[in-house]
């Protein structure tokens, strides 16, 4: 089956210009289409897929800014293709996942989701979660073809670029970053040597509406530990103070 696109249209029939485009993979041929309809009737340009293969001829054809992922699919899992999309592409990531299974929740938010959504779901709660996604990851048509002048910082053995969101080793080779975790970068380089709880992070990443438990900020940070610290397992760069939260400490 191929994946099939809708375009959104404006009154006249005319394709508004740059729209975002989502990549709906699921098994479930209903959800996809109310999906796909639903998104697009609100200015996305949507495509759809049924697995893993179909996924990857979609995004052959047209790169996504986001993939809708449900997490049960045939073949490889959600959490198989979100570790591919995190190593080969730059697209944002909302994880679709069965009512109650927070496990699972977890363990897509540390493969590399930027969110997660409960089936069944509020088609409201969708869009919402959308646009607060694409919002904070930045993944607009128009960005990804601009090249601004780069302003770098050091975190830890990387480097951050805060103009293009792109992370780099210390040998300069890049590594996969979501929205979510260059908010945090971000706001941790904004306050360096600041401790800060993690109620300040979730106001200061202007992520409160989207974070359905704060616990999920110590998942994100440990991912980030991982790729920016020498030994993740006795971080320098960004510390754990007991009882306060974290700290960011520049050097």
């Amino acid at each position: 089956m191929v994946a099939m696109t809708t375009v959104p249209t404006n009154a006249a029939g005319i394709m508004p210009a740059m729209a975002q485009r989502v990549l709906i993979v699921d098994d479930d041929a209903g959800i996809r289409e109310m999906t796909a309809e639903y998104l697009s009737e609100h200015g996305f340009e949507v495509a759809a897929a049924a697995d893993g293969v179909e996924m990857r001829a979609a995004i052959a054809v047209a790169a996504p800014d986001l993939v809708l992922l449900d997490l049960n699919l045939p073949g490889e899992d959600g959490l198989a293709l979100t570790r591919w999309l995190r190593a080969n592409r730059n697209v944002a990531i909302i994880m679709v996942t069965g009512a109650g299974e927070v496990v699972d929740r977890v363990v897509g938010l540390e493969v590399g989701a930027d969110d997660y959504l409960a089936k069944p779901f509020d088609l409201r709660e969708l869009l919402a979660r959308t646009k607060s996604v694409l919002r904070r990851s930045g993944a607009r048509s128009d960005e990804r073809a601009a090249v601004p002048a780069a302003k770098r910082v050091k975190v830890g053995r990387c480097t951050l670029d805060l103009d293009t969101h792109q992370l780099s080793d210390d040998q300069g080779a890049e590594l996969p970053i979501t929205g979510m975790e260059f908010d945090l970068l971000r706001v941790f380089v904004e306050n360096a040597n600041r401790v800060l709880s993690r109620d300040q992070l979730l106001t200061l990443t202007r992520n409160r509406e989207w974070e359905p438990f704060d616990r999920s900020i110590d998942i994100r940070i440990a991912r980030l530990r991982r790729k920016i610290e020498s030994d993740p397992a006795k971080p320098a760069a960004i510390r754990t103070v007991r009882g306060a939260g974290y700290m960011f400490v520049a050097g």
